[in-house]
């Protein structure tokens, strides 16, 4: 998270996509870290662990985003710079209400069922920590997926609902979809 923060200490706006090749260069990633998949294959795993830091920072008010996909840094992101820290990690940002808060409802404030997740103990293998992790990170990410969606427009919740039922193979055409959405719209109005 610091690197990613650091980098947004110039006060400008900035990307993810901007942010990833100058993030992965002081990592020293090789080309194929770079390009490295989660397990589902679907997403690029340091794109997702530069989300992630992005989001957690924002979360505890040291990142802000003015617009979509663009964040930049804080007053409050710039005092955590002047302290010259070696690192940032979730115990850090703790100290932070707003953090706090954004953990609470990930952790069972919202109605999502959360798997228990057990502290890591020395009895675990690998195999058993990387399940661990998966499944915590599972269960914040349904929880931020359905706060972002709670905070949207109806349409956008019976979009979301047609694209999941057209991806499960249910239904006819995207183009079907819209004239019946567009439909609906019209009959609400």
């Amino acid at each position: 998270m610091l690197p990613l923060l650091r980098l947004a200490g110039d006060g400008a706006n900035h990307t993810l996509k901007e942010v990833l090749p100058t993030l992965a260069d002081q990592f020293g990633l090789t080309e194929a870290e770079r390009n490295e998949l989660l397990p589902s294959g679907q997403e690029n795993l340091f794109r997702n662990r530069v989300s992630w830091a992005n989001t957690y920072l924002k979360k505890a008010g040291l990142l802000q985003s003015e617009r979509r996909g663009y964040f930049s840094i804080t007053e409050r992101g710039k005092d955590v710079l002047a302290q010259h820290l070696q690192s940032i990690d979730v115990k850090f940002l703790a100290q932070f209400p707003e953090f706090q808060a954004f953990k609470g409802a990930s952790k069972g404030e919202s109605r999502v069922e959360e798997v228990p997740i057990p502290e890591p103990a020395v009895t675990q293998t690998p195999l058993e920590l990387l399940e661990t992790a998966y499944a915590k990170i599972r269960s914040e990410l349904t929880a931020d997926v359905l706060d972002r969606i709670k905070a949207e427009s109806a349409s956008l919740f019976e979009r979301v609902v047609v694209e999941l039922l057209l991806r499960m193979g249910y239904g006819g055409s995207r183009s079907d979809a819209r004239v019946r959405l567009s439909v609906k719209a019209e009959m609400r109005d």
